[in-house]
């Protein structure tokens, strides 16, 4: 079925508002079937040409196109530096007015035009030879001069726009910005991009924040409560206290260093409202929770976080492969982080 089937007879009447959108949707989603049939090999040609150039110390990806296209540019720019292939997007008019000192000899340069024709591209592809390693093209029609000047030609073909007048950019920018993301991420597999890669460049955000592994989140050295098991409860709170963020849990270890178990502010209070006193001077293994669940360290934040979910637990040790604490997750931290970075959404 074609994409004007799909979209015929525009409604008329409010209630079939509805049921245009989901036409839309679908004549939109046809577009994307149809250019990944029409994929060929020479995708894997700019595969290979942005992997190679890229795998250098100085190459990167620059994104170019002119308007909807210049927007799709700036898209699959950012795709790519968050998918680990370095990239930047050159801005098609500034570039011939001294943008073009930006590309260096051991870029690509990826050029986004419907048409091929593009007047702002095309005046490019002479300046832009001798100064980049490559030119590909990312274009609908394969007899453009486009198409026909550049070293590699990605090509998806033509396709009936989906506004309806058929004019506006619709259904060759989707299958632009998804030629993108899949370039984008068939590079990052083929660098065996992983999630801890992902988290170093999504270092503010919460998804980054919860695939960081736990040592870029968990409270270290001065900021930690430690105790040999042996003293008692009285001695361990009236040592002074640490500097640096306050943590609400004690972690006791043994003689060998080994985390033995915890203790909290809240079973200090249960002691003193218990009216258990006596207790204050007795071994604070005698009421601390034995074998605490922990996180290892090099684990992920994302696994933390559910332990301390699903069992509704406020602080998790974190232990070395010998089983010493080396740091403390805290529930509050983590809580702040997000509740900061959502304020700041808002703002923003």
């Amino acid at each position: 079925m074609s994409l004007q089937v799909l979209l015929a007879d525009p409604p008329t009447r409010p209630d079939g508002r509805l049921d245009y959108a989901r036409r839309i949707l679908r004549a939109e989603a046809a577009a994307l079937e149809l250019v990944a049939r029409r994929l060929d090999d020479a995708f894997l040609q700019a595969v290979d040409i942005l992997l190679h150039v890229s795998a250098g110390a100085a190459g990167r990806i620059a994104v170019t196109g002119t308007g909807k296209s210049a927007d799709v540019g700036l898209k699959i720019a950012g795709t790519l530096n968050s998918t680990g292939t370095r990239a930047y997007f050159l801005d098609a008019t500034r570039a011939v007015h001294g943008d073009l000192g930006m590309v260096h000899p051991d870029d690509a340069v990826l050029l986004l035009s419907h048409s091929g024709e593009s007047e702002e591209i095309l005046r490019l592809l002479g300046p832009l030879r001798p100064l980049a390693r490559a030119l590909i093209a990312l274009t609908g029609n394969p007899g453009s001069t486009l198409a026909r000047k550049a070293d590699v030609a990605v090509v998806y073909g033509p396709l009936d726009e989906v506004c309806p007048l058929g004019l506006a950019p619709s259904a060759s920018t989707t299958a632009m910005i998804a030629l993108g993301d899949a370039l984008a991420f068939v590079l990052s597999q083929e660098r065996d991009f992983t999630h801890e890669d992902f988290a170093r460049f999504h270092p503010a955000g919460s998804l980054g924040r919860k695939l960081l592994k736990v040592e870029a989140a968990m409270r270290q050295g001065g900021e930690l409560r430690v105790a040999p098991a042996t003293d008692t409860v009285r001695s361990v709170f009236a040592r002074a206290r640490h500097r640096g963020r306050r943590t609400g849990a004690v972690m006791l270890i043994d003689a060998d260093g080994r985390l033995s178990g915890l203790f909290t502010d809240s079973d200090l209070a249960r002691l003193i409202e218990g009216r258990r006193d006596a207790a204050l001077d007795r071994p604070i293994a005698e009421v601390m929770t034995r074998n605490p669940r922990t996180a290892v360290v090099g684990s992920r934040v994302l696994d933390a976080v559910e332990m301390l979910r699903r069992h509704k637990i406020s602080e998790l040790p974190v232990v070395d492969a010998d089983g010493r604490p080396v740091g403390l997750l805290d529930v509050t931290d983590l809580i702040g982080g997000i509740a900061a970075e959502d304020a700041t959404a808002r703002v923003a």
